[in-house]
């Protein structure tokens, strides 16, 4: 009942806090809408609440076409307190459910169908294959609004099997086929080509970009990415073809927006998944802060950066090896390394005439590559050039995988197993690549220099005190380190 009330004020008010968090389906119209509908305000008795787009779908609503469900910030890939609910939306997003079968996607996450499919009506109203719907729907809807791509690149991108299946989802939904909604969409403001496309990424503010941006800058492999003025760029391998992405603040507030160049349709869907992913932009702020802000100390960083982000990773490999690199040297040492590296053992990559950026040049090496790398005069010990190349090998046999479906924890120790590899290590990949908001690599020397400061706490202490912070200790993190001299925070 309070949270029920609690929606309703916030739907009254308009209250963009809490807009992706749950969505007014109204009784007279057959409609759901997100709290901030510009729309007059339906009677309290002619509405619904739902926790998320598909569990308003399921019960038989339809998207609103004026504000557009499909924009809303999405939901916290974290929803509830289920780790497993979400380590599934994770999958979902990575297409695990294009096939339909909800009792290989359970298995990968180590539970029976029926327990996962009841996990995902209590914590999301709806079930797995009914989220994976609404977001193949939603993206689909996007794509018709924003770009000028055909219906089958769509159809495609979007991941229906056939053109039949996706005039169909559109007719059921939106009572009409796709062509007509296209008609109001206003997609020749961007790009729409196949080779260059540019959609908008929602995202739940507040939301520091140039901090974020920063923190990239500051680590951005030579050849491989490039930060210049407000824009991140780099290269990247998308179902074996070679592409772009660039990403910047769009020019409507609540949004960013991302260039795909070179990218195939298919991997259209991958790539927008993966940037929100990196650029954290689905994080519940409000939850953190509560947490946080609980933490004298935190909460007095909170005030400085009200929007603290985990910045993630395009590629788990990549990063661990970067993390590797900079293992007891400088972030600025630690970049400089991993341009030698990408220079020295990564495919050279031929930028296309649309992009104007000379500094991409090289793919970051394969793990096949680096396994029988030698690493030498790049200006690191044999003993850390041993350690890449057995990393390099697990993840080449399959040792080691940075799939969102496996355990935080056990990931960790599968990566510790590796000679060369520490908690620190392990935890700061675990952070990034897999996205565990509950990662802490409590032995860094900066983090026990901000929590500790004037006085001196051990690892040990720290890691006491962080327990309080769960599970949002990895974004604590992000806020001791931005806290530090020379951060940029």
């Amino acid at each position: 009942m309070l949270q029920t009330e609690v929606y309703e004020r916030a739907r009254l008010s308009r209250d963009a806090r809490f807009d992706g968090q749950f969505y007014v389906g109204v009784k007279t119209t057959g409609i759901y809408c997100r709290p901030i509908c510009p729309a007059n305000s339906p009677k309290t008795e002619n509405v619904q609440f739902f926790p998320s787009a598909a569990s308003a779908g399921e019960a038989g609503f339809r998207p609103c076409l004026r504000c557009r469900p499909e924009c809303a910030p999405g939901t916290p890939a974290w929803s509830g307190t289920s780790t497993t609910v979400r380590r599934g939306l994770r999958l979902i997003s990575g297409g695990a459910l294009d096939d339909g079968n909800v009792e290989t996607l359970a298995g990968r996450l180590g539970v029976t169908s029926r327990h996962l499919r009841r996990l995902f009506t209590t914590h999301l109203g709806a079930s797995p294959l009914a989220v994976a719907h609404t977001q193949r729907l939603h993206f689909a809807k996007r794509l018709i609004d924003e770009t000028s791509l055909p219906m089958s690149h769509i159809a495609t991108a979007a991941g229906y099997g056939s053109i039949r299946r996706f005039n169909d989802a559109f007719q059921k939904t939106y009572g009409r086929p796709p062509r007509e909604l296209r008609k109001a969409g206003d997609y020749s403001e961007l790009s729409g080509r196949t080779a260059t496309l540019t959609v908008r990424l929602p995202y739940r503010p507040p939301f520091d970009w140039t901090r974020l941006l920063a923190f990239f800058a500051g680590r951005a492999t030579p050849g491989v990415e490039s930060v210049t003025g407000d824009t991140y760029s780099r290269t990247l391998s998308f179902g074996g073809a070679h592409g772009v992405v660039e990403i910047r603040p769009d020019r409507r507030d609540g949004y960013l927006s991302l260039t795909l160049r070179q990218v195939n349709t298919n991997s259209l869907f991958e790539a927008v998944q993966t940037a929100r992913e990196v650029f954290d932009l689905d994080a519940p702020i409000s939850e953190i802060t509560n947490v946080l802000g609980r933490d004298k100390t935190l909460k007095k960083f909170l005030r400085k950066n009200p929007g603290v982000r985990v910045p993630g990773a395009w590629d788990g490999y990549e990063l661990t090896i970067r993390a590797i690199l900079g293992q007891q040297i400088s972030v600025k040492a630690a970049t400089t390394i991993a341009g030698r590296v990408a220079a020295r053992y990564g495919e050279v990559f031929t930028i296309g005439a649309d992009v104007d950026d000379s500094q991409l040049n090289r793919l970051f090496p394969t793990p096949e590559r680096l396994s029988r790398a030698r690493f030498n005069d790049i200006g690191i010990v044999q003993s850390r050039a041993a350690t890449l190349r057995r990393v390099s090998v697990a993840v080449a046999r399959g040792d080691v995988s940075f799939d969102a479906a496996q355990d935080p924890d056990e990931f960790c120790e599968s990566l510790k197993a590796i000679k060369g590899i520490g908690e620190w290590t392990a935890q700061y990949v675990a952070m990034r690549a897999l996205k565990s908001p509950d990662a802490f690599p409590g032995s860094d020397l900066g983090l026990i220099s901000a929590i500790a400061y004037p006085d001196r706490v051990t690892p040990k202490e720290l890691l006491t005190r962080a327990e309080v912070w769960r599970p949002w200790r990895a974004y604590a993190a992000m806020l001791l380190w931005g806290s530090l001299p020379g951060s940029g925070g």
